[in-house]
């Protein structure tokens, strides 16, 4: 049997980075096949094309054994080819309904296609309104949109970068039922994640990219997760260590009675919400996407401004009142869930991100004017620390992989040496290695004084 797809000797170099270099890949009818690798490693670029997004510089395509040039995602959607993206191409003004007749060539009447949605949604465990606006949505519920919009399609091949990277262990179990069940219909499946557990529950076969280039294949349920993490990062995996029987400080972060409605209606309402973390000290938040977690980190960070000055103090002080700008002079820094356009705009660089989060703190601003060699200095320190990896500080964030730019942030923040860190989903979408060293980061944060807090799902 002809594979799916077959890609044989793909090459794409950007500006200073070769992205993917000679890649070979074949995926079965049927098949859920991993492609691996740590951030920066080609995983985005080399899917990207599949899709028509990209274009190979050198290299071929097969779509069941015949030659193909897919020069567009209308293309690769006409071959039966569906993606969903590590980050979202959603307008936030417009409804779910109106997000995802967007993303179809043929969507019918607005009517019939919320019914479908309706019905997609119910039958695969990922819950959606078609009315509600993007605008109101956490990043998990965010994520279910562009899996709905792919499986409305009907796929032949279906790409998936990262999707379970904000979803909860349930709908990660239903999600892999649903991807189960297609894949015994025929639909092969190309399923990138850093979750290796989930490659070995889930996956048939694996190929792993290291620096652009196919470095191993395996049966990743003959493999240990150790094994896979390092054929991805070549090297043995840093364990995260800490200290036993570390004491605590002085309360750090005091939340005490908070009241918060939601700004928007179809939020969720903070209603007397009381916990201290000390100095030294992991507070962990867990739950579901859509309980309040936005709210609270808004609330902490100062996005959103407490009902009385009271309810939030920072080492004593009352910043219930204060905005967010004003709550870093008090040594407050923030890891918000979503990085694209919320932890780093896109369209402006590296030093230029590290200017808008860290001036107060680093000092990056006289007399109003930016410190160029200072905000310089301190993003190559970022870069370095947090092995960002990018052609150089002056490249666009949006440039970056999603790994990388999640690195970069929380890269930003702990350089800064905060009293008090409001971290929410740390190490979404990072490897392996990655993920271990952002802990071991928090860790040693933690343990030279400061109150962390971690939100994750």
């Amino acid at each position: 049997m002809s594979p799916r797809l077959a890609v044989s000797g793909v090459t794409k170099q950007f500006p200073g980075v070769l992205a993917n270099d000679d890649v070979n890949l074949s995926v079965a009818p049927g098949e859920i096949h991993a492609l691996l690798g740590e951030n920066g490693a080609g995983k985005s670029t080399l899917v990207k094309m599949i899709y028509g997004v990209l274009h190979p510089d050198r290299g071929a395509i097969e779509w069941d054994g015949a030659p193909v040039r897919i020069d567009d995602p209308s293309a690769a959607r006409k071959l039966g080819i569906g993606m969903v993206f590590q980050h979202f191409s959603l307008f936030e003004a417009m409804t779910v309904n109106e997000n995802i007749a967007l993303g179809m060539d043929k969507p019918g009447d607005m009517a019939s296609l919320a019914v479908r949605v309706r019905q997609i949604s119910a039958d695969y465990g990922l819950p959606l309104d078609p009315d509600r606006g993007v605008y109101s949505l956490s990043v998990g519920e965010r994520q279910r949109i562009e899996i709905v919009r792919c499986l409305l399609q009907d796929p032949r091949l279906l790409i998936m970068d990262e999707p379970t990277s904000v979803l909860t262990p349930q709908e990660v179990e239903r999600l892999f039922e649903t991807l189960r069940k297609i894949a015994a219909e025929g639909c092969s499946i190309l399923y990138i994640s850093h979750k290796l557990a989930e490659i070995k529950e889930l996956c048939d076969r694996a190929t792993v990219l290291r620096d652009g280039r196919v470095v191993a294949e395996c049966d990743p349920r003959s493999e240990t997760t150790a094994a896979m993490a390092e054929m991805m990062i070549g090297e043995a995996l840093t364990s995260v260590e800490r200290r036993a029987g570390d004491s605590l400080g002085e309360a750090r972060l005091v939340v005490e009675g908070l009241f918060m409605p939601s700004e928007d209606i179809h939020g969720v309402d903070l209603r007397n919400i009381s916990f201290t973390v000390h100095a030294g000290e992991i507070f962990g938040i867990a739950g579901v996407a859509g309980n309040g977690q936005n709210e609270l980190q808004q609330a902490l960070s100062g996005e959103c401004l407490a009902s009385r000055p009271d309810e939030i103090r920072v080492a004593g002080q009352e910043v219930g009142h204060l905005d967010a700008g004003r709550r870093r002079n008090h040594g407050v820094g923030s890891i918000p869930e979503e990085r694209n356009g919320h932890g780093a705009v896109a369209g402006m660089s590296l030093i230029e991100n590290v200017v808008l989060g860290a001036h107060r703190r680093m000092k990056l601003l006289t007399a109003g004017f930016i410190k160029r060699a200072a905000a310089r200095s301190f993003t190559e320190r970022v870069v370095a620390k947090y092995d960002v990896r990018t052609p150089g500080v002056a490249t666009m964030a949006g440039s970056l992989s999603g790994g990388n730019l999640q690195k970069f942030i929380v890269g930003r923040e702990i350089l800064q040496a905060p009293a008090v860190l409001i971290a929410s989903q740390p190490t979404w979408g990072v490897d392996a290695g990655a993920a271990a060293r952002i802990h071991q980061a928090l860790i040693v944060l933690a343990a030279a004084g400061a109150a962390v807090v971690v939100i994750s799902q």
